[in-house]
């Protein structure tokens, strides 16, 4: 057994079993040197016994359903000796040593049955789950039970040991447990590395227990492991993947988080790349992972009112304005605090804190730094005229006046880079919809049916054309062209007509019809 082997077994199972049954941090601990002396002697006993072991190396048995059951209830056996043990012994290792190796080597054999999740139904109908559970020294072991790709092989085991797993109330349990972990320690950490891919799996796998495991005490764990000011590590990483996994596309844990001040947390985080580029790509990955959170936040209303008391537009205002890496993911933010009628407010105070001299030298001209945050010209351009289209359609009185005010200066230049962007997209969607036409009427040619699964396809194939951008557009230029400013409806005109086009095609855009006719 290598060195690294023997501190690790020695450190689950000696101090007692320090690694899971981690003492209370305020617990009284016994002098240098009387430890230093327990454990020279309790070393030399493990190292003996391991030694002895590694000898006496059994021939490994062929895998089945038969060899399995006797695994499982080898399992039970010792750990009721070894819980009995520690119950009687609590201050005498060396009593319950034996047993917690037994206990161990069993632990390891176990990991065999990770591959053949067709026999998973029998950790359940012998209650192995709920000793696992009771235990959770095995959390390498539930790893692998879990693994994703294992669940995949035979989703009617998964779905049996999935559901052991929620009836035994495994995330709180984790959470427990990783409270308790020191992740200085490297094998704590590694601890802690695990119990996430294990609520990671179980997610991904049944997308729907995201709300039972956030209410179990694992989206207050993560804030908190989030804005602990330790290093920037995996585990950080780590969090904000989870986090960001568990707000995806569910309203209950959107509002559990702010129910939490999450927003606050998430803010207070994203702020040190206000003025700093991530200084790695795993950084850069844990800010766009928080990023994604808070725009996935922001989809719930009462969150939106938060992230306007918590200056949250101040805070990606001036993350526009540094030019940073984290630009791009501002302005993503931002879209999503100001569309529809709850962006309201924070429309108005975009404009109170002068954001239109933000917003306008991005809309004039799209950065080309863009490679680094993986952002495409149409996306950049679709963030920028949806928070423009969100301003005009819900500011009022005095802040409506100064957007519109916007589009008047430098003679109208405004105007003219929204009708370049008109005619851009308008080649783009046009050519897409030709070609669908072309490949629909070969298709009826063919005698093949035209059925809604295929039009939802061709759809989409529009949208990524540029359909939704030049959608957003031409709201912009009837919302103008309707402002009572004739100097803006007078070039709005005028330039259609020069290049051709008609006031017809754009109802149709507006409409989401195909726009294939000439102009």
């Amino acid at each position: 057994m290598f060195v690294g082997d023997f501190i690790r077994t020695l450190k689950k199972h000696i101090y007692p079993c320090a690694l899971i049954f981690k003492p209370d941090r305020g617990a009284k601990r016994p002098r240098a040197e009387e430890k230093g002396a327990e454990m020279n002697e309790e070393k030399k006993i493990i190292l003996e016994k391991l030694l002895d072991r590694d000898e006496e190396e059994p021939e490994a048995e062929p895998v089945d359903e038969s060899s399995v059951k006797k695994m499982i209830l080898t399992f039970e056996k010792r750990s009721y000796k070894n819980q009995e043990l520690r119950i009687k012994f609590p201050d005498s290792p060396e009593k319950f040593m034996e047993s917690e190796l037994d206990l161990n080597d069993i632990i390891q054999e176990m990991h065999v049955i990770a591959t053949i999740p067709e026999l998973y139904h029998l950790l359940v109908e012998l209650h192995a789950v709920q000793s696992l559970l009771g235990l959770l020294t095995v959390v390498d072991l539930l790893q692998e039970l879990t693994d994703i790709d294992t669940l995949h092989e035979s989703e009617e085991g998964a779905e049996v040991l999935i559901d052991a797993l929620l009836e035994g109330q495994v995330v709180a349990l984790l959470v427990q447990n990783m409270e308790r972990l020191d992740e200085t320690v490297k094998e704590e950490g590694d601890g802690v590395h695990n119990t996430l891919a294990i609520i990671e799996n179980m997610a991904e796998f049944r997308p729907g227990l995201c709300t039972e495991a956030a209410q179990q005490g694992l989206m207050q764990w993560l804030l908190k492991r989030i804005k602990a000011k330790m290093p920037f590590d995996a585990n950080k990483l780590y969090c904000s993947e989870i986090l960001a996994i568990l707000l995806q596309n569910n309203d209950n844990t959107r509002e559990l988080l702010g129910e939490m001040d999450g927003i606050d947390v998430l803010l207070q985080q994203l702020s040190v790349f206000k003025r700093h580029n991530p200084s790695t790509a795993e950084e850069q990955e844990m800010m766009e992972n928080l990023f994604d959170a808070l725009c996935s936040c922001l989809m719930l209303s009462a969150n939106r009112e938060r992230f306007l008391r918590g200056e949250g537009l101040q805070l990606m205002n001036l993350m526009l304005r540094e030019k940073k890496i984290s630009r791009t993911s501002a302005l993503k933010v931002l879209d999503h605090a100001m569309i529809g009628s709850e962006g309201a407010d924070n429309c108005h105070k975009f404009v109170d804190i002068l954001g239109l001299r933000t917003i306008f030298p991005l809309f004039m001209k799209t950065p080309k730094k863009m490679k680094k945050t993986g952002t495409s010209e149409k996306e950049h351009e679709e963030h920028v005229c949806s928070i423009m289209a969100s301003m005009l359609r819900n500011l009022k009185s005095q802040q409506r006046t100064r957007l519109h005010n916007k589009f008047t200066e430098n003679d109208c230049e405004k105007v003219d880079r929204l009708m370049e962007l008109y005619f851009k997209y308008l080649e783009g969607v046009q050519l897409a919809d030709k070609r669908i036409e072309g490949e629909k009427h070969e298709m009826v040619r063919r005698g093949e049916i035209l059925d809604d699964d295929m039009e939802d396809e061709f759809y989409l194939r529009r949208l990524d054309a540029g359909l939704f951008v030049l959608q957003l557009i031409c709201y912009i230029m009837v919302e103008i062209n309707n402002s009572g400013i004739s100097q803006l409806q007078q070039r709005v005109h005028q330039i259609l007509n020069l290049r051709g086009g008609s006031v017809k095609i754009v109802r149709h855009i507006m409409r989401g019809k195909k726009v294939t006719e000439k102009r």
